[in-house]
């Protein structure tokens, strides 16, 4: 998971636009020379998830260590649930059309309108789902959403510079190292470092020539 700045701003300064209900996005991935097609199912992550979401976090530990840190108890989820309803929070579970597992989910959290028109990306993926491509795709799909339908002018992504495979895939989708923050966010008991990476409008914009390439 990309870990989210807390940040605090009046209600009257957001707009609430809500998603699709269920969408397909297809992402082309670059493997052995070759273009192979990951399509996903973004949508809303509701009560009826619970018992798959916790299992999938359950068995995702070792995947997760001291990166994300998904409910894991349905108290936990279902204030997760109540939260993503908010105006502040755009949350998305992926979803493997082919098999409808759950696979990951992307956040879009503390948006800020104003001068600001701004948000903090977090995201993790599911075993065994995870290098698959499926969270370049959702990912892909969410920037378009968040600088199109939204009307954001900058996603920021704050990630501890251990996680170098999420490093690697904000990288490739067009964001830019902008600062190193240390002892950013509190995390399995420790105060952690972060990279700050972000995209704005423009820069993605003309990220969309790059050729795609697999997580």
């Amino acid at each position: 998971m990309v870990p989210v700045r807390p940040a605090r701003r009046s209600r009257s300064a957001l707009v609430c636009v809500p998603p699709p209900a269920r969408w397909t996005y297809s992402w082309f991935e670059r493997e052995r020379g070759g273009r192979l097609p990951t399509r996903v199912i973004l949508r809303a992550p509701t009560r009826a998830d619970e018992a798959e979401f916790l299992r999938a976090a359950r068995r995702s530990r070792r995947l997760h260590r001291h990166f994300a840190h998904p409910p894991r108890t349905p108290e936990a989820y279902r204030a997760f649930v109540r939260r993503t309803r908010q105006p502040s929070h755009d949350a998305h579970v992926v979803v493997d059309p082919g098999s409808e597992a759950l696979v990951g989910v992307i956040n879009l959290n503390e948006i800020v309108r104003g001068p600001f028109q701004s948000a903090y990306l977090g995201y993790y993926a599911f075993e065994p789902h995870a290098g698959r491509g499926f969270m370049s795709a959702g990912l892909a799909q969410v920037l378009r959403r968040a600088f199109g339908d939204l009307g954001l002018h900058r996603v920021e992504a704050n990630i501890q510079p251990d996680n170098t495979r999420s490093i690697a895939l904000v990288r490739r989708l067009g964001f830019r190292r902008e600062g190193y923050s240390p002892r950013y966010l509190k995390l399995g008991g420790r105060w952690r470092d972060h990279e700050r990476w972000a995209l704005v409008r423009e820069d993605w914009r003309g990220a969309q020539t790059a050729p795609a390439r697999s997580q």
